[in-house]
């Protein structure tokens, strides 16, 4: 047990988190910059042990609205800076962000017209590719257009290409190196500012006091009072929030979705490159590349790639009634389809009869798009729906669930008059509207988001 890992639950606090993730612990530390008492409950035993450890931890700007955008652009900054976002000095017991660039190839469907429109009005830099230049920038990648996206079992799948693709590259993309250390990083600030961690602790009960939350009640009796209570639970949160009578009155459903990323040795020029790789002076790795024409997506990690699924709607989704079910092992079938997909664009990339790599569970919204906001019982909030995407854009998460609380329960109807929030390094305004519980339901609007 840590030194600021609690052994004796407290009987009180200023608002509870449930949920020690990326975006609970987020949440934690800028609740408690707000000067109050923090207390974080998780179910697991320890930081991070739930989605976020099996994320792929991918930083990059390619959304299909402006605040999501936004978001990720200002969240970035969050990331390069990370010591001084912590509050902290730089050390070898941080995360780091590796900028390494990302690809997103040009195919149909994948909206790089209009995401070249956002990134211009964010100021997020980027570059137009063609073929030619997408070979001589990515070697090893057959620039072939494929798509849309089939099963190994249709006849059409290994069939020629049908034209070629461009690219849209932007340079200040990359990943995170530790994602499970990263959470822990925000707990450790969080707990330097008298935040407390309860591990093994799961929540069997949500207490009211007329009609808002007043605290939680954990599975051996013990009840921590508190004015706010925030649903930070990940795929559970769904189940949080019907335990806590809440969801009724949202437009937005969330289940439970398993996802495999599988690893596999990297061919030459997609793991390791020289300082002349496509991510510009100090790159060490190669970029990621989102290929939505095959429905894969790379990430290098040193001299392997991790591949993940772009979830096309060929894929059966395999959604769960309950997380705690989810087989953490990949399976044969997905792991020989997704990184099949990855052999079709990089021909020398072998695909290994064994399966290597993590499963993990999305709070999959029905949009793709979290939900971060209040709800109808007062004092209570949520920071849900996650989808496997909004690992980039825990910074800011939390700081848009501290703005809520500010300024919810200091009396602004945020229903009505939907609060903004502009980043301190980018200058980008947020409508916190955008991630409302009862936001319209815009066919194709989030389509683009899903690269967990």
């Amino acid at each position: 047990m840590t030194a600021w890992e609690a052994d004796t639950p407290p009987s009180g606090a200023d608002a509870v988190v449930v949920g020690a993730g990326v975006i609970g612990a987020a949440v934690a530390l800028e609740l408690a910059r707000t000067g109050r008492r923090v207390v974080v409950v998780d179910k697991s035993g320890g930081v991070g042990h739930g989605s976020t450890s099996a994320s792929s931890a991918i930083i990059r700007f390619n959304y299909s609205t402006w605040d999501g955008v936004a978001t990720a652009w200002e969240s970035r900054h969050c990331w390069t800076r990370w010591a001084e976002h912590l509050g902290t000095v730089r050390g070898p017991g941080l995360a780091a962000f590796r900028r390494t660039g990302a690809v997103l190839l040009d195919a149909p469907g994948s909206g790089t017209s209009k995401v070249v429109a956002l990134f211009e009005r964010a100021g997020v830099p980027y570059e137009r590719w063609d073929a030619a230049t997408l070979r001589s920038r990515i070697p090893g990648i057959d620039a072939g257009r494929y798509g849309p996206p089939r099963s190994l079992l249709d006849d059409a799948f290994f069939s020629g290409p049908e034209g070629e693709l461009g690219a849209l590259f932007t340079p200040d993309a990359g990943f995170v190196d530790d994602p499970q250390l990263a959470a822990q990083n925000l707990a450790d600030a969080a707990a330097r500012l008298g935040a407390r961690f309860l591990f093994h602790r799961p929540v069997v009960g949500v207490l009211r006091r007329e009609d808002r939350v007043a605290g939680i009640r954990l599975a051996d009796g013990t009840a921590i009072t508190a004015p706010v209570v925030v649903n930070a639970a990940g795929p559970w949160s769904g189940a949080f929030n019907r335990l806590a009578g809440v969801g009724a009155e949202f437009t937005v459903g969330v289940r439970p979705l398993r996802q495999e990323v599988h690893q596999v040795a990297a061919p030459v020029g997609q793991g390791d490159a020289d300082s002349s790789g496509p991510g510009g002076a100090g790159t060490t790795l190669g970029p990621i590349v989102a290929d939505v024409d095959l429905g894969t997506y790379l990430r290098p990690s040193g001299g392997r790639l991790l591949i993940g699924s772009t979830l096309p709607a060929c894929d059966p989704r395999e959604w769960l009634d309950d997380p705690d079910e989810c087989n953490p092992h990949p399976t044969p079938a997905r792991f020989e389809t997704q990184v099949t997909r990855a052999a079709r664009r990089f021909p020398l990339l072998g695909v290994p009869n064994r399966p290597t790599g993590v499963a993990g569970v999305y709070d999959a919204a029905d949009d793709w798009s979290p939900i971060y906001d209040r709800t109808d019982l007062a004092g209570f909030y949520v920071a849900m729906g996650t989808s496997g995407n909004q690992f980039k854009n825990a910074p800011l998460a939390g700081r848009f669930l501290a703005t809520l609380v500010d300024r919810v329960e200091a009396g602004h109807d945020h229903d009505r008059d939907p609060l903004r929030y502009t980043g301190e390094h980018t200058g980008v305004v947020v409508d916190l509207g955008a991630f409302s519980r009862r936001r319209p339901l815009a066919e194709g609007a989030a389509s683009r988001t899903v690269m967990g």
